[in-house]
């Protein structure tokens, strides 16, 4: 039985795809959990438009992911912070700090799409973070920590 999965699932396929399976699973199971659909001709043309439209839509998404990451390359970020004795943070730099000076340079991010490598940051130096701006597009965002001039 040819089947079109509605959504993933666990050892049988992701969604969208085409998947042949025994009669008995795709009937007692997969279509009446809402998992899959019968593969019908009609069923095959929509689909194949759907995933046509989705891959142009995509395209563009990752176009513009694409233009953020050369911007954020070009960027040099220094970000300044209070400190005591020696190179020591009072408090720490963390991804909000960042998302926050991205956001100052014109570039909105999302702090969860940022990774500080290391965790949080507790001294002054050089650092770097990964940030995603699409599943398919992931930058090394390299940022300073300077102390703060008193």
């Amino acid at each position: 039985m040819e089947l079109i999965l509605k959504k993933d699932v666990e050892n049988l396929g992701f969604k969208d795809d085409v998947v042949n399976v025994k009669n008995g699973y795709g009937r007692n199971y997969l279509i009446p959990n809402g998992l899959a659909a019968m593969a019908t001709a009609s069923a095959k043309k929509v689909l194949a438009e759907n995933l046509k439209q989705r891959a142009h839509k995509e395209k563009k998404i990752v176009d513009a992911a694409n233009k953020t990451a050369d911007a954020l390359k070009a960027l040099e970020m220094k970000i300044t912070a209070k400190t005591g004795a020696g190179d020591k943070l009072f408090g720490s730099v963390t991804t909000i700090d960042l998302a926050a000076a991205l956001e100052k340079e014109g570039h909105s991010i999302d702090k969860k799409f940022i990774n500080i490598q290391g965790g949080s940051v507790k001294r002054t130096g050089p650092y770097n973070a990964q940030i995603r701006l699409h599943r398919d597009v992931v930058v090394d965002f390299p940022f300073e920590v300077i102390a703060e001039q008193k």
